[in-house]
């Protein structure tokens, strides 16, 4: 019997890369989306579906969850893909869109693990994947918002593989570092402020430059593949990232610093 994955965020991106990948590998895929109207022709394939589902709407996420059992019978991975990025100094950022980007990026992969869990134990098993970044671990300049929902991802998964192992539940995170996708020109929203104009245009100038020589999601697919088929304790994946873990491992505080600052704001003191 064929294995079978949700994903969330599944319309584009890795979320979609995701989909198609375990469909090339034979997997059930419930390739969960806010917009299945507009999904490819890839969706066409016999072993996949695409509920609709919104993580900020709890009742889509149990529709999803129950369309999916109702299909193919069980669910046996779970990936957390939904999300985006709020962007800009956080003295510009409104209470509403720090509100939204909490119930996207956490609040709503809380909700969905929780909702999926009793699926999970009373089939005696299975695996969630979260997808995180490496600014679950790092921080760059005006990302702070997004950051502090991904470092909370990054705790949340840690913790829950506590509970979760004596279920024979596994938590893994996918740490992606940069990714050539729709997510700078479309998975970003800018928040500002008049004193740091020239700072958001250094950052929204490097953001585009680095996205042309950015890798594929394809190789993020793979990660989560190989995580969801991966049984040991193994918590991280980062597809892209191990680079940045290195240099901020071994360089000074002031080195990676100025590295970063020179990198993205053209500062060199």
């Amino acid at each position: 019997m064929s294995k079978t994955v949700l994903i969330t965020g599944a319309s584009s991106g890795i979320g979609e890369a995701t989909a198609k990948y375990f469909l090339e590998k034979g997997w059930n895929v419930a390739a969960t989306m806010r917009t299945p109207q507009k999904a490819g022709d890839w969706t066409k394939a016999k072993s996949i579906i695409c509920p609709y589902l919104d993580v900020t709407d709890p009742e889509t996420i149990n529709s999803a969850i129950r369309q999916t059992l109702e299909h193919f019978g069980q669910i046996d991975v779970l990936v957390n893909n939904a999300g985006y990025a709020l962007m800009g100094p956080l003295e510009g950022v409104t209470s509403e869109q720090l509100d939204h980007q909490f119930q996207t990026n956490v609040f709503g992969l809380i909700s969905t693990i929780q909702k999926v869990l009793p699926v999970l134990r009373n089939q005696g098993g299975g695996t969630i994947i979260n997808v995180a970044s490496i600014g679950g671990r790092l921080a760059f300049p005006l990302v702070s918002s997004y950051h502090a929902t991904k470092w909370a991802v990054e705790g949340l998964s840690e913790s829950l593989r506590y509970e979760l192992k004596p279920f024979g539940i596994r938590v893994k995170i996918i740490e992606p570092g940069g990714i050539k996708t729709n997510f700078i020109n479309r998975g970003i929203i800018w928040a500002n402020h008049p004193a740091y104009t020239r700072m958001v245009n250094q950052v929204r100038d490097f953001n585009q430059k680095l996205n042309d020589s950015l890798p594929e999601p394809e190789g993020v697919a793979k990660t989560i593949y190989r995580a969801a088929n991966d049984r040991s304790q193994r918590l991280r994946y980062s597809p892209y990232g191990e680079v940045f873990f290195l240099l901020h491992t071994i360089l000074p505080d002031n080195l990676w610093r100025s590295l970063v600052e020179t990198m993205m704001l053209g500062k060199t003191k």
